[in-house]
């Protein structure tokens, strides 16, 4: 079992900057491929970024060039850095984790086996 805790949201204005964290117990994330995934309001859950054990990243087309994902596996943690916020980003925010034998599904949210419970970023215009 990976155990997943999101932290860092917040209330912020347009054209500022959070920064997101996803702290992992249970497993090592080495194995595993990592997401941010996000859901608005009214909106279905949608993919945000993803990063392969050997620090391949993916990027949703809305935040290429803005978002930057990392992970830290000695810390077992993922981040998530967002710059220029929009207020279209105002969502919640998961973090998840996807065992990557070779194919890495890493924008197919049923892919991933552990979620964590989100964290609510709000971008105010």
């Amino acid at each position: 079992q990976v155990q997943l805790v999101e932290s860092g949201g917040g209330l912020v204005q347009a054209g500022d900057s959070l920064r997101l964290s996803c702290a992992a117990s249970g497993r090592t994330l080495s194995s595993y491929g990592m997401g941010w995934f996000r859901q608005g309001p009214g909106k279905e859950r949608e993919f945000v970024a993803g990063i392969r054990s050997g620090r391949l990243t993916y990027y949703a087309d809305s935040v290429k060039g803005r978002f930057t994902i990392s992970r830290d596996n000695a810390k077992n943690s993922v981040y998530l850095q967002m710059n220029s916020l929009k207020p279209e980003d105002t969502a919640i925010y998961y973090c998840a984790a996807q065992y990557v034998n070779s194919n890495y599904a890493y924008a197919q949210a049923t892919k991933y086996g552990y979620w964590g419970q989100g964290t609510q970023v709000t971008v105010s215009s």
